[in-house]
Protein backbone atom coordinates (compact mmCIF):
# COMPACT_ATOMS: atom_id res chain seq x y z
CA UNK A 1 0.00 0.00 0.00
CA UNK A 2 3.34 2.65 0.76
CA UNK A 3 4.23 1.89 -2.59
CA UNK A 4 1.24 3.01 -4.29
CA UNK A 5 1.06 6.53 -1.91
CA UNK A 6 4.88 7.11 -2.87
CA UNK A 7 4.34 6.89 -6.21
CA UNK A 8 1.99 9.96 -6.65
CA UNK A 9 4.85 12.16 -5.71
CA UNK A 10 5.88 12.53 -9.45
CA UNK A 11 2.68 13.39 -10.93
CA UNK A 12 1.92 17.18 -11.16
CA UNK A 13 -1.56 18.48 -11.87
CA UNK A 14 -2.54 21.98 -12.84
CA UNK A 15 -4.68 22.55 -10.45
CA UNK A 16 -1.76 22.49 -8.00
CA UNK A 17 -0.40 25.06 -10.05
CA UNK A 18 -3.23 27.58 -10.19
CA UNK A 19 -3.60 27.36 -6.58
CA UNK A 20 -0.30 27.87 -5.80
CA UNK A 21 -0.16 31.15 -8.42
CA UNK A 22 -3.55 32.55 -6.82
CA UNK A 23 -4.96 32.37 -10.16
CA UNK A 24 -8.68 32.38 -11.07
CA UNK A 25 -11.12 31.59 -13.99
CA UNK A 26 -12.75 35.06 -12.98
CA UNK A 27 -11.90 37.44 -9.92
CA UNK A 28 -13.46 36.40 -6.92
CA UNK A 29 -16.03 39.10 -5.11
CA UNK A 30 -16.65 39.84 -1.76
CA UNK A 31 -19.87 39.32 0.12
CA UNK A 32 -21.60 42.40 -0.11
CA UNK A 33 -19.62 43.47 -3.03
CA UNK A 34 -21.81 46.01 -4.83
CA UNK A 35 -22.59 44.57 -8.29
CA UNK A 36 -24.78 47.28 -9.81
CA UNK A 37 -22.36 48.06 -12.66
CA UNK A 38 -21.51 44.61 -13.39
CA UNK A 39 -22.93 42.69 -16.34
CA UNK A 40 -25.92 40.39 -15.99
CA UNK A 41 -24.78 36.60 -15.12
CA UNK A 42 -26.37 34.84 -18.55
CA UNK A 43 -26.37 31.64 -16.39
CA UNK A 44 -28.63 32.91 -13.90
CA UNK A 45 -31.56 34.22 -16.25
CA UNK A 46 -31.04 30.26 -17.84
CA UNK A 47 -31.16 29.05 -14.10
CA UNK A 48 -27.66 27.53 -14.48
CA UNK A 49 -25.44 29.55 -12.10
CA UNK A 50 -23.99 27.67 -9.38
CA UNK A 51 -21.78 30.18 -7.87
CA UNK A 52 -24.91 31.90 -5.79
CA UNK A 53 -23.15 34.94 -3.95
CA UNK A 54 -19.72 34.21 -5.26
CA UNK A 55 -20.71 35.20 -8.67
CA UNK A 56 -19.05 38.19 -10.67
CA UNK A 57 -21.92 39.09 -12.31
CA UNK A 58 -25.45 40.92 -10.87
CA UNK A 59 -28.29 38.43 -10.49
CA UNK A 60 -30.79 40.31 -12.22
CA UNK A 61 -34.26 39.09 -11.07
CA UNK A 62 -35.89 41.04 -13.96
CA UNK A 63 -39.12 43.16 -12.95
CA UNK A 64 -39.43 44.38 -9.89
CA UNK A 65 -42.35 42.52 -8.42
CA UNK A 66 -42.27 42.65 -4.70
CA UNK A 67 -42.32 46.23 -2.31
CA UNK A 68 -38.58 46.81 -1.11
CA UNK A 69 -38.72 45.82 3.17
CA UNK A 70 -36.19 48.32 3.95
CA UNK A 71 -37.61 51.16 1.78
CA UNK A 72 -41.44 50.83 3.78
CA UNK A 73 -38.99 51.63 6.83
CA UNK A 74 -37.58 54.45 5.06
CA UNK A 75 -33.97 52.24 5.74
CA UNK A 76 -33.38 51.53 1.88
CA UNK A 77 -29.89 52.76 0.49
CA UNK A 78 -29.70 51.08 -2.83
CA UNK A 79 -32.32 53.70 -4.64
CA UNK A 80 -32.70 52.99 -8.07
CA UNK A 81 -30.35 49.77 -7.73
CA UNK A 82 -32.42 48.04 -5.47
CA UNK A 83 -33.89 45.01 -7.13
CA UNK A 84 -37.57 45.53 -5.07
CA UNK A 85 -40.22 47.89 -5.98
CA UNK A 86 -39.79 51.16 -4.64
CA UNK A 87 -43.83 51.94 -3.76
CA UNK A 88 -46.37 51.36 -1.97
CA UNK A 89 -48.47 48.43 -3.55
CA UNK A 90 -50.62 46.28 -1.10
CA UNK A 91 -50.60 43.58 -4.24
CA UNK A 92 -46.64 43.15 -4.58
CA UNK A 93 -46.08 43.46 -0.60
CA UNK A 94 -43.57 40.96 0.89
CA UNK A 95 -44.12 38.27 2.78
CA UNK A 96 -44.70 38.58 6.23
CA UNK A 97 -42.08 37.24 8.31
CA UNK A 98 -43.91 35.78 11.72
CA UNK A 99 -46.94 34.54 9.32
CA UNK A 100 -44.26 32.20 7.38
CA UNK A 101 -42.22 31.42 10.48
CA UNK A 102 -44.70 30.45 12.94
CA UNK A 103 -47.90 29.98 10.61
CA UNK A 104 -49.87 33.59 12.34
CA UNK A 105 -49.57 36.89 12.68
CA UNK A 106 -50.50 39.02 15.83
CA UNK A 107 -51.40 42.16 13.94
CA UNK A 108 -54.64 42.68 12.63
CA UNK A 109 -53.50 45.45 10.58
CA UNK A 110 -50.57 43.78 8.77
CA UNK A 111 -49.89 44.82 5.22
CA UNK A 112 -47.71 41.92 4.49
CA UNK A 113 -48.39 39.22 2.59
CA UNK A 114 -50.10 35.71 5.03
CA UNK A 115 -49.37 33.42 2.20
CA UNK A 116 -51.13 30.06 2.32
CA UNK A 117 -48.86 26.66 2.74
CA UNK A 118 -48.71 24.87 -0.50
CA UNK A 119 -50.89 22.27 0.52
CA UNK A 120 -53.74 24.75 1.99
CA UNK A 121 -53.83 26.60 -1.17
CA UNK A 122 -56.07 25.31 -4.17
CA UNK A 123 -55.10 24.84 -7.49
CA UNK A 124 -56.45 27.61 -9.64
CA UNK A 125 -59.03 26.35 -12.16
CA UNK A 126 -58.14 28.21 -14.65
CA UNK A 127 -54.68 27.51 -14.81
CA UNK A 128 -55.34 23.77 -14.88
CA UNK A 129 -57.22 24.83 -17.82
CA UNK A 130 -54.27 26.49 -19.49
CA UNK A 131 -54.24 30.09 -18.68
CA UNK A 132 -54.90 32.66 -15.67
CA UNK A 133 -55.48 36.10 -16.29
CA UNK A 134 -54.58 37.02 -13.24
CA UNK A 135 -50.90 35.40 -13.25
CA UNK A 136 -48.23 35.45 -10.36
CA UNK A 137 -51.36 37.96 -8.06
CA UNK A 138 -53.30 34.73 -8.21
CA UNK A 139 -54.50 33.67 -4.82
CA UNK A 140 -54.77 30.26 -5.99
CA UNK A 141 -51.73 27.49 -6.73
CA UNK A 142 -50.56 27.78 -10.03
CA UNK A 143 -48.67 23.63 -10.46
CA UNK A 144 -46.72 23.06 -13.34
CA UNK A 145 -48.29 19.80 -14.83
CA UNK A 146 -46.80 17.92 -17.66
CA UNK A 147 -49.63 16.88 -19.54
CA UNK A 148 -50.33 13.19 -20.50
CA UNK A 149 -50.28 12.64 -24.05
CA UNK A 150 -52.47 9.58 -23.94
CA UNK A 151 -55.39 11.35 -22.26
CA UNK A 152 -54.66 14.45 -24.99
CA UNK A 153 -55.11 11.86 -27.46
CA UNK A 154 -58.06 10.15 -26.25
CA UNK A 155 -58.05 7.80 -23.50
CA UNK A 156 -54.83 7.19 -20.99
CA UNK A 157 -55.16 3.57 -19.49
CA UNK A 158 -53.73 4.28 -16.19
CA UNK A 159 -57.03 6.81 -15.00
CA UNK A 160 -56.51 8.80 -11.90
CA UNK A 161 -53.37 7.11 -11.23
CA UNK A 162 -51.50 8.24 -13.89
CA UNK A 163 -48.26 10.90 -12.90
CA UNK A 164 -48.89 13.11 -15.54
CA UNK A 165 -51.96 15.82 -15.78
CA UNK A 166 -55.36 14.64 -17.40
CA UNK A 167 -56.42 18.75 -17.76
CA UNK A 168 -60.48 19.25 -17.02
CA UNK A 169 -62.13 20.53 -20.74
CA UNK A 170 -65.20 23.07 -19.79
CA UNK A 171 -67.22 22.25 -22.62
CA UNK A 172 -68.74 25.54 -24.70
CA UNK A 173 -72.30 25.89 -23.83
CA UNK A 174 -73.71 23.66 -27.15
CA UNK A 175 -71.04 25.08 -29.60
CA UNK A 176 -73.40 23.16 -32.35
CA UNK A 177 -76.28 25.31 -32.29
CA UNK A 178 -73.99 29.02 -31.67
CA UNK A 179 -72.21 27.45 -35.05
CA UNK A 180 -75.83 26.98 -36.79
CA UNK A 181 -77.29 30.37 -35.43
CA UNK A 182 -74.86 31.88 -36.82
CA UNK A 183 -74.98 30.73 -40.25
CA UNK A 184 -79.10 31.04 -39.80
CA UNK A 185 -78.04 34.80 -39.45
CA UNK A 186 -76.36 34.84 -42.86
CA UNK A 187 -79.21 33.31 -44.77
CA UNK A 188 -81.74 35.40 -42.98
CA UNK A 189 -80.00 38.67 -44.69
CA UNK A 190 -81.52 39.93 -47.32
CA UNK A 191 -79.91 39.66 -51.19
CA UNK A 192 -78.61 35.70 -50.19
CA UNK A 193 -80.05 33.33 -52.45
CA UNK A 194 -79.98 29.93 -52.00
CA UNK A 195 -80.08 28.99 -55.23
CA UNK A 196 -77.08 31.22 -55.20
CA UNK A 197 -74.95 28.19 -53.99
CA UNK A 198 -72.85 26.33 -56.66
CA UNK A 199 -74.05 23.01 -56.84
CA UNK A 200 -71.94 19.85 -57.14
CA UNK A 201 -68.96 20.07 -59.41
CA UNK A 202 -69.50 18.11 -62.73
CA UNK A 203 -66.86 17.14 -65.74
Amino acid sequence: MEEVIAGLERFTFTLEEDVEMQRGIEPLPFLGMDKSSSAVCTFYARGLCEKARLCPFRHDHGEKTVVCKHWLRGLCKKGDQCRFLHQYDLSRMPECYFFSKFGECSNKECDFLHLKTPSEAQDCPSYDQGFCKDGPLCKYRHVRRVMCTNYLGGFCPLGPECQYAHPKMVPLSNPTSQAMRKVNEGISKPGFCLNAWPGPRTR
